[in-house]
């Protein structure tokens, strides 16, 4: 059998790890290490001597790890045996990912929960080559992209529910908007998955949400949408108006299904008594429609003065005549009250301290 004199693997674009199958090296062999890769020689499936990018001369020197083992003759071209594996660690950037069945996420907003589907792209590097090796690899011949992204896919379908909540919650994305989000929740969901990568010696360089999508017939959706509608309307038309409107239509189904039949006229004579005084507390809750026996109090207009400085009050007119007749407050004071763009002086408003006295009596 021919000694080796030349130990090194070239990696195909989608492959993330190479074994070097040759069994008799022997020292005095060249270690070829292209760029972007790490070599690492392996015996009785321990990983010893690690090499970075460039060009080696083998001898008992620089595998000491390996001589400790096998007692390498120093000096002397002995065949020994064992794996050199090659670690690609240049970034994979088409690898893609997706979810096999829709899965339950809980609008964070709203609280209902909606089946989504989603699925886009990821790329990655090796970070940690020995890390990597001790994770993965094995027994295995060789370790390509494929492989690779059916593992990863599953960690990340695993995981993909939890992630794209907290997404959304970090993003303040609903189901609904979801669609508008997704360069938001791209960078978040890589943010939340590295450290998942990190355990196996694994960088993320991108991780894509390309679309979330919903099944807009869904009932859960539907509901969804229905509360996101009503939220609305009642921001619009306001709380009472819009419970008011709620309650007339459902009384006026109720009024719609009270027709039919013997039995049905007398359920709809109840129904409609019922409804009557539904519809009459509702009246009475909502709208007003008798004029008050007695005229509601003459409201009572408050000033606020500055005195020394300072603002005092709110005081009535009462207060307020009393003051100026005391000298606490005079024609130049400056004065406010509700309606008033801005302050001015007691004068411009026509209010003195004199008490009102009945003009003279006519002679007849």
């Amino acid at each position: 059998m021919a000694l080796v004199n030349v130990v090194r693997y070239e990696n195909h674009s989608d492959e993330v790890v190479g074994k070097y199958t040759e069994d008799d090296i022997r020292l005095g062999s060249q270690l070829i290490v292209y760029p972007a890769q790490t070599a690492f020689f392996v015996r009785g499936g321990k990983i010893l001597d690690e090499f970075m990018s460039g060009t080696y001369t083998l001898n008992s020197e620089n595998i000491p790890l390996l001589n400790k083992i096998i007692n390498l003759p120093f000096g002397k071209e002995s065949p020994f045996g064992a794996e050199v594996w090659f670690v690609n660690q240049t970034t994979m950037l088409d690898c893609t990912w997706g979810t096999a069945a829709p899965i339950q996420i809980e609008d964070p907003k709203y609280g209902v929960i909606v089946p989504v589907r989603a699925y886009g792209q990821y790329g990655f590097r090796v970070s940690n080559p020995r890390l990597f090796l001790e994770s993965f690899v094995g027994n295995m011949p060789s370790f390509d992209t494929v492989t690779l992204g059916n593992y990863f896919r599953g960690v990340i379908q695993s995981r993909l529910s939890s992630i794209i909540s907290d997404a959304m919650l970090t993003v303040e994305a609903t189901v609904v908007n979801i669609g508008s989000k997704t360069t938001e929740l791209s960078d978040t969901a890589q943010r939340l998955l590295q450290p998942v990568f990190d355990v196996y010696g694994v960088e993320l360089q991108l991780f894509t949400v390309v679309a979330v999508t919903v099944d807009e017939e869904d009932a859960s959706f539907q509901r969804l949408k229905e509360a996101i509608d009503a939220k609305a309307e009642m921001r619009i038309i306001g709380n009472e108006n819009y419970q008011m409107r709620r309650s007339f239509d459902v009384l006026e189904k109720a009024a719609g299904n009270t027709g039919g039949g013997a039995m049905n006229s007398a359920v709809g004579i109840g129904a409609g008594v019922g409804i009557g005084s539904q519809v009459a507390g509702l009246a009475g809750a909502f709208i007003n429609t008798q004029p008050p026996a007695v005229p509601p109090p003459v409201p009572q207009v408050q000033y606020y003065v500055v005195i020394a400085g300072a603002q005092q009050g709110p005081f009535d007119l009462a207060t307020l005549q009393t003051m100026i007749q005391q000298g606490t407050v005079n024609e130049n004071t400056l004065v406010w009250k509700a309606g008033m763009p801005q302050w001015a002086p007691l004068s411009s408003l026509g209010i003195t301290g004199a008490q009102p006295t009945p003009p003279p009596i006519p002679n007849v």
